[in-house]
């Protein structure tokens, strides 16, 4: 063992000395990562790891999903097309047809597809561009802690000022409102923002687009109302603006329906997918939009890599495994109620001030001090479970298990949370005696 750790530092160092500095992740997991199936990944000398991560929420079906890797490997040994630009292909139709019939229409929902670049941030890069497209306006409404990539059109609209900070240049074209509860629970934030919308001497220039997340993910799982989305999509309505939801993190599963926004019943003008889409941690990234939105040109908003064949063939085969009867979402809901009410429990029985939060499988325990979650989140590494953190100052720890994940393993990841969580909040104590 002493040996295999060694050969794993050497790696480590490795990757220290050849690897740019803007790296994240290898520090806060500082392993090497060999194998990976379902919930439980393996590093090269030998520890197990459980997995409350899921690839930042690209993995919601976990690791090297044995449904959807039969049908990568069939797929890539049969010479079949990878790369097509937008090209029709096999993979293509029979993705559109299938998502079509299982997700879409068995909702009422009908749209055209989009496909941008590999990741959400291109999306959400072509949403913005369409929505101005289609008002003649520039002006984008997002808000308080949202996310929504880190290129140039996609940091203008996310709220967090250390990515912002990095950009270079004069970030425009957004005016940020402010979130549901931002302002605390005796404030409706929807009314503030229909009262500037609406007001023609607020100073705010009238919209393209209103773009939201129901659940803030890196904004610490902030969890919008029904009632509030409700009101949100109506101001765009009536002030004649583009209403996009963000589903990247949220979509595909992890709050409980496919769809983050199904439970408001919502109608979003544009939807933007990504991360977990594909099934298998392949990148894909895909807008639906209104068949009365899509007033594109031929190849006016293009890219190389839009819809990659492999990922359209696990994508596709994901919805046949897992969204073709409504039994997976109640799995899902009852399993993130289990999750959320677990760690209200652990809130509760430790004190602190500490609060839960979430919907379906995505839920944040706010530790309240980023020093007190950045501790916990490390010794439950120490212990064997990956978890990630997020907020605006990284004090909420971030509960993102695979959707597919067993009960036993749930359990295991929840008792190594507390057991880190009690074993740092006693050092804190002994430090202030």
């Amino acid at each position: 063992m002493g040996e295999a750790i060694g050969i794993e530092a050497r790696k480590l160092h490795a990757v220290e000395e050849l690897e740019s500095k803007v790296r994240s992740y290898s520090r806060s997991f500082p392993a090497v990562f060999s194998r990976a199936r379902g919930s439980i990944m393996l590093t090269e000398n030998g520890r197990q790891m459980v997995d409350f991560f899921s690839g930042a929420g690209a993995l919601n079906y976990g690791h090297n999903n044995h449904a959807i890797k039969v049908a990568v490997t069939e797929y890539l040994s049969s010479d079949a097309m990878i790369h097509g630009l937008d090209m029709a292909t096999p993979a293509k139709i029979e993705f559109m047809e299938t998502f079509n019939s299982f997700v879409l229409e068995s909702r009422g929902m009908r749209y055209r597809y989009q496909f941008t670049g590999p990741t959400g941030a291109n999306a959400i890069e072509g949403a913005l561009k369409l929505a101005r497209k289609v008002t003649g306006r520039q002006n984008i409404i997002s808000f308080t802690r949202g996310y929504h990539g880190l290129s140039l059109g996609a940091i203008a609209a996310t709220g967090n000022r250390f990515y912002r900070k990095v950009s270079g240049v004069s970030l425009s074209g957004t005016t940020f409102m402010p979130y549901d509860g931002y302002l605390g629970p005796g404030v409706d934030t929807a009314e503030y923002v229909r009262k500037l919308l609406m007001d023609g001497g607020s100073g705010i220039d009238a919209p393209a687009a209103i773009l939201v997340e129901t659940v803030q993910g890196e904004g610490g799982i902030n969890v919008a109302s029904k009632e509030w989305l409700q009101s949100i999509q109506a101001i765009a309505k009536d002030v004649g603006a583009v209403f996009i939801v963000d589903d990247i993190q949220m979509g595909s599963g992890r709050t409980g329906e496919f769809f983050s926004f199904e439970f408001a019943a919502l109608s979003p003008d544009v939807i933007v997918l990504s991360k977990s889409l594909s099934g298998y941690g392949l990148p894909l990234s895909m807008l639906l939009i209104r068949e009365e939105l899509d007033v594109w040109e031929p190849g006016e908003h293009t890219g190389t890599f839009r819809g990659n064949n492999l990922a359209l063939v696990s994508a596709t085969a994901a919805i046949n495994a897992y969204w073709r009867c409504p039994s997976f979402s109640e799995e899902v809901r009852r399993m993130g109620a289990l999750l959320l009410d677990r760690l209200e429990a652990i809130a509760s029985e430790h004190g602190n001030g500490f609060s839960v939060r979430g919907r379906g499988m995505a839920v944040g325990f706010d530790c309240r001090k980023t020093e007190l979650a950045a501790a916990t989140a490390r010794r439950a590494f120490e212990r064997g479970l990956i978890v990630e953190r997020c907020g605006p100052d990284d004090q909420v720890v971030k509960f993102f298990p695979a959707l597919t994940i067993d009960l036993e393993t749930l359990n295991q990841g929840l008792e190594i949370f507390e057991k880190s969580l009690i074993e740092t909040l006693t050092g804190v104590r002994s430090n202030n005696c």
